[in-house]
């Protein structure tokens, strides 16, 4: 371990991901020395079915500026990063994927403006290379949607990729929620903020564990996770469709009284019935969602489950509380 407690503190989750193990510590060692700044990078592994457990534990035992942190199975990318981020030490704390899309080189320019006194720093896409057109649209659309519904303003075009400074970070960890969106939290926090724009990169070996059915799933995360708009919108739905009923329920007593009721409308009565149907299950669904986070909050069980920490002989399923580390001093 380092004598100097660490100035940057890399936190990466690891989910099967052994083709990008080494060319990504490469990378970021030649980066990290060039800042001339003590420095960490934490590896999360994910419940890794690979062999990027047993490549983190090598990089470990070759560095001992690497920490590896095991969870007891596949928590998903928010509980990860998390654990991460609850462990780490240093004074600026940058979130990067294994992916490499984000380029590591881009680490000067976030610390430069953390030294201008910016407390989150975000790295912007300017470009998503290696993409379809379909994903990067639905992206698009999705920030743009968000910060529609929300009283957040979620930079868009903003990945996990940031450097986030020792007060913001400490004020993250007060967070209690266990479902949690991330880049919700990070913009909910405030502090003093910053953007550095980039050209994101295609990914360097494997394939995105994100299918469309987890990002639908992280869309509804994000959007439930932050606004109420869902449930206003189901409610004046439900006041919109009752109006309208009013209005036919009065055209059909009109109708009768002047022309007579010669038993017909078996068409107009079914698709009264089915759009009714259709609106009060949507609202229901809406509604489900929220009492489904009001019910996994009211467990009140653990975000993660460390099964080894590799720091230092630390034993075996033990998980340091957030804050227990020592913190590093700012930069000169």
């Amino acid at each position: 371990m380092n004598a100097r407690p660490p100035v940057i503190s890399m936190v990466i989750p690891f989910y099967n991901e052994a083709d990008n193990v080494d060319i990504l510590y490469d990378r970021l060692a030649t980066v990290l020395d060039a800042t001339h700044c003590a420095w960490e990078i934490v590896c999360v592994n994910d419940g890794s079915s690979d062999g990027t457990l047993e490549k983190l534990l090598a990089l470990r035992h070759r560095d001992q500026r690497v920490r590896v942190l095991d969870l007891s199975r596949n928590f998903g990318k928010e509980a990860t990063l998390t654990a991460g981020l609850d462990h780490v030490r240093g004074s600026a704390v940058i979130p990067f994927d294994a992916d490499l899309q984000d380029p590591p080189e881009l680490i000067p320019e976030l610390l430069a403006k953390w030294r201008e006194g910016f407390d989150i720093v975000n790295a912007v896409r300017s470009s998503r290379a290696g993409e379809s057109w379909l994903k990067r649209a639905t992206a698009h659309g999705f920030y743009r949607v968000i910060n529609r519904l929300t009283h957040v303003d979620i930079p868009a075009d903003t990945g996990d990729f940031r450097l986030i400074s020792r007060p913001a970070l400490e004020a993250i960890r007060l967070f209690p929620e266990r479902r949690r969106f991330m880049k919700g939290i990070f913009a909910w926090v405030g502090f003093r903020t910053a953007e550095v724009h980039y050209q994101r990169e295609p990914r360097h070996a494997g394939k995105s564990k994100f299918n469309w059915w987890r990002l639908w799933n992280f869309a509804l995360e994000g959007i439930t996770s932050f606004s109420q708009v869902p449930l206003q919108m189901a409610s004046w739905l439900g006041l919109l469709v009752s109006l309208l009923s009013l209005l036919y329920a009065v055209y059909l007593v009109v109708a009768t009284l002047l022309y007579g009721n010669p038993v017909k409308g078996y068409p107009s009565m079914m698709a009264a019935i089915l759009f009714l149907g259709g609106v009060q299950l949507m609202a229901l669904g809406v509604i489900g969602e929220y009492v489904g986070r009001i019910y996994e909050e009211s467990k009140h069980r653990p975000i993660y489950i460390i099964r080894e920490l590799d720091d230092q002989g630390v034993a075996a399923g033990a998980a340091l509380p957030a804050g227990s580390e020592t913190d590093a001093p700012p930069p000169g």
